[in-house]
């Protein structure tokens, strides 16, 4: 098979994960809709988005982690160099191991929930309420964390088979879930009852993966064994990974923290925060973590294979389509920050107040956009290599730059100064990520891809202007929410042309081959 049509099957297995996420990332926004509606940011809604943290730290740490850092390098590898027993005895190792992980986990979470907590949001200890609520809340979500490695595991043995579609819809699962409880259970009982559809959501995630496991070869048989040189292996890759996430997490711990000092930032800075995290990462996850998702199996078989020039190439292709589709978007999020946050949240407890910190937030998140998608296929190379130590000595700089750049930008800007700070850490993180593994494996591309860069910021800053211009007529004059979500989307997608055709003139390869390739299956020559 060409890297052409190597190219274009990373591209369709990225499709099928970017149209699951999205669907996901809507019916998360609709949750959000919803949570904000009733919640706002209120001490209610403080007090889950630090409890639901934990897991989603944890979620990192012991479960996605150890998907993309170990579980799937290594199985890919037993796959293709290894009879097929061997592999499913690697596989029930790994399985046990994650089992036994979890279950300390959680109980050490339980019992020091309290501690934990004024870890997260020291500043919640002057509000008792707030406190013994946000300590509540966080035990009973603490079990999820089982289900998040089940989940976690599943997609790791079937991402290793190039089988991306189930994985890819869970998330789905739990965000419909989590919709219904806010409709139907949140009005009777409170934020509890998220509690309730988060529950029914992992246990529908772990049942969507079985028909696939099953057809894949998994079997329940008596041959586990909590020792095997895939499990020892993964360890050896994971436990410098969970460093890395350590470091990562206590980045969002320091963010959390800081946002909860309201004498400094102002009231309501954790959720916040949560909003405008959220509405980064739809860009992010719909194409920059798909991206890194489909690539990673690729990498570690060029790995693997010693083909270090193939994985030059495929690092080339990665880097240069995160770059056309990530800074239009982050053009586009930062120009309409403010229409966005305000026609998605504000409404019932989410006041103007509410808007104004969050669209704060959200705009200075922007400037980082590209940067945290170019990590997250920096590490996918790294991983596929073997080498976990480079990004958690690169994260570990970053977060000391990070907390440095809080303490300047918190006191002028806020919130925003605490997004900024983040976002000027990551981009410092991309680039010594690049040149790191510019010396390890060569170079792949630097001038191209540089050259790439200044037309696609280009194009993307003419857009800027264009989509800025029609933003103006959502807010002059309509007041149906529904016709300005319409004029929003219609400026995205007028927006998204332009953005295109100032491609093509530029003379940007990515973009002349995309057109062509539409052209030719309309049957345009």
């Amino acid at each position: 098979m060409t890297h052409m049509s190597q190219n274009k099957k990373l591209l369709k297995f990225t499709g099928i994960i970017g149209l699951s996420t999205f669907a996901s990332r809507i019916l998360g926004f609709a949750r959000d809709v919803l949570f904000a509606r009733l919640f706002g940011t209120d001490i209610y809604a403080q007090a889950f988005v630090v409890a639901f943290r934990l897991p989603n730290m944890l979620r990192d740490l012991i479960g996605e982690g150890a998907t993309n850092a170990a579980i799937v390098p290594v199985l890919s590898k037993y796959r293709h160099s290894y009879p097929i027993k061997r592999y499913w005895q690697g596989a029930r190792s790994i399985f046990l191991n994650l089992v036994l992980v979890m279950g300390v986990v959680i109980i050490v979470g339980f019992t020091f929930a309290p501690f934990l907590v004024k870890i997260l949001a020291p500043g919640f200890v002057e509000s008792p309420e707030k406190f013994s609520y946000t300590v509540l809340l966080t035990k009973l979500l603490l079990p999820y964390i089982f289900f998040l490695g089940l989940v976690s595991y599943c997609n790791g043995i079937l991402n290793s088979f190039d089988y991306f579609l189930t994985p890819a819809l869970s998330p789905v699962l739990l965000n419909i879930c989590m919709v219904v409880a806010l409709v139907y259970v949140c009005p009777v009982v409170g934020v509890k009852g998220l509690v309730i559809g988060i529950y029914v959501g992992g246990i529908a995630e772990v049942l969507l993966q079985v028909p696939q496991m099953y057809k894949k070869g998994f079997r329940w048989i008596n041959d586990f064994k909590l020792i095997h040189p895939a499990s020892v292996r993964v360890w050896g890759l994971l436990i410098p990974r969970m460093v890395g996430s350590a470091v990562y997490q206590l980045s969002i711990l320091i963010d959390t923290v800081m946002a909860s000092l309201s004498v400094v930032v102002g009231a309501g800075g954790v959720a916040a925060l949560y909003y405008a995290h959220r509405l980064t990462h739809l860009p992010l996850a719909i194409f920059g973590i798909s991206l890194a998702t489909a690539v990673l199996p690729r990498m570690s078989r060029e790995a693997a294979a010693g083909d270090n020039e193939g994985l030059k190439k495929t690092m080339a292709f990665s880097l240069g389509i995160v770059f056309l589709i990530m800074i239009p978007a982050s053009v586009g999020l930062m120009v309409l920050s403010d229409h966005i946050i305000r026609l998605l949240f504000q409404r019932g407890e989410f006041t103007e107040y509410s808007t104004s910190i969050t669209s704060n937030a959200l705009y200075y998140y922007t400037f980082g956009l590209a940067a945290f998608a170019g990590i997250k296929i920096l590490v996918s190379a790294f991983f596929s290599l073997g080498d976990t130590k480079t990004p958690v000595k690169t994260a570990s700089m970053a977060l000391f730059i990070n907390f440095v750049l809080i303490l300047i930008f918190m006191w002028k800007l806020k919130i925003g100064g605490l997004a900024l700070a983040t976002s000027v850490a990551a981009i410092w993180n991309f680039g010594i990520l690049y040149v790191m593994l510019v010396k390890k494996i060569g170079d792949f591309g630097t001038k191209g891809l540089a050259r790439d860069l200044v037309k696609i910021s280009v194009s993307s800053v003419l857009m800027g202007v264009l989509t800025h211009l029609m933003g103006n007529l959502i807010v002059s004059g309509v007041k149906s929410n529904i016709v300005q979500l319409a004029l929003l989307g219609g400026d995205i997608a007028l927006s998204g042309i332009f953005f295109i055709v100032l491609a093509w003139l530029f003379g940007i390869g990515d973009v002349r081959r995309f057109v062509k390739g539409c052209f030719r299956r309309v049957g345009v020559k």
